[in-house]
C-alpha cells in the first residue's frame, strides 16, 4: 500500500508533521498497452522485412524524440509460454505519465490507436499487423525521490513504532526497489514476526549495499 495513501487513511491520525510529511510524497504513474501483432517490421540484426526474425530483446528502450513511448516489451523473448501462438507477437508498449493527465484520461480505444501508431511512425510494426489489445492503468507505479522524500525518515520512525505494522515493498517503502529486493523485504518481515524480532531496521537494510549487479 503506498506510504502516502496509508497515512491518510489511519485512524486516529498521525501527528501532524508526519501527515504533513507523507501527503508530500510524489509517484509516477504508468500505463502498459499489449498489442498482439502477426509480426514485426523489424527483424534481428537491426534489418526490415516482413517475414523477419524476432529481434532478441527483452526490453527496448525508446530514444526517439517524437514519440511518447518509453520502453517496449517483447513478450515472446521472456518465455515462450506467455504467447499461445508462437507465429505471433505480443508486445508490451510501456508509458511514463501522470494520473489524470492526457494520456491516463485517454479512453482504452483511443489509448490503443494512439499506442500502435506510434510504433509504426518508428517502423516497428504496421498497423494492419494488430490482432488484439489490452490497456493497462498502474497508478503509483514509481516511488520518487523529491517532493517531501528528503523528510521521508520522520514517516518512518512514525510508522516503524507501530508493533505489528511492517512496511515493505516498492510502495511500502517508498523505494525504488526490484522486483527481488521488493520479494526480500516481505520475506524478512515474516522471519521478524516468526522469530519474534521488534526492529523493522533489518528490513530497511535490504537493498542498502553500494553496488547491485543483475546476472543473466
Amino acid at each position: 500500500m503506498p506510504v502516502r495513501d496509508l497515512v491518510a487513511a489511519m485512524t486516529p491520525p498521525p501527528p501532524p508533521p508526519v501527515a504533513h510529511v507523507a501527503a508530500g510524497l510524489v509517484y509516477r504513474d504508468f500505463i502498459t498497452v499489449g498489442l498482439l501483432l502477426r509480426k514485426l517490421r523489424v527483424r534481428s540484426g537491426g534489418g526490415r522485412g516482413e517475414t523477419s526474425g524476432l529481434v532478441p530483446d527483452n526490453w527496448i528502450y525508446i530514444q526517439e524524440r517524437d514519440v511518447r513511448i518509453g520502453r517496449l516489451q517483447i513478450f515472446n523473448n521472456w518465455s515462450p509460454f506467455l504467447v499461445r501462438d508462437p507465429d505471433t507477437v505480443w508486445l508490451g508498449l510501456e508509458y511514463f505519465c501522470n494520473e489524470g493527465d492526457d494520456l491516463w484520461s485517454m479512453s482504452d480505444a483511443e489509448f490503443t490507436a494512439f499506442a500502435a501508431a506510434e510504433l509504426a511512425k518508428i517502423d516497428i510494426i504496421d498497423r494492419a499487423d494488430v490482432l488484439d489489445s489490452i490497456v493497462v492503468r498502474v497508478p503509483k507505479t514509481y516511488p520518487a525521490y523529491f517532493g517531501s522524500y528528503d523528510d521521508f525518515h520522520v514517516v518512518r520512525e512514525h510508522l516503524d513504532r507501530i508493533p505489528n505494522l511492517f512496511l515493505v515493498g516498492r510502495n511500502g517503502m517508498h523505494r525504488y526497489n526490484n522486483q527481488d529486493h521488493s520479494m526480500l523485504t516481505a520475506m524478512t518481515a515474516v522471519e521478524n514476526i516468526r522469530d519474534g524480532v521488534a526492529s523493522k531496521d533489518n528490513i530497511w537494510a535490504v537493498n542498502t549495499e553500494e553496488e547491485y549487479h543483475e546476472e543473466k
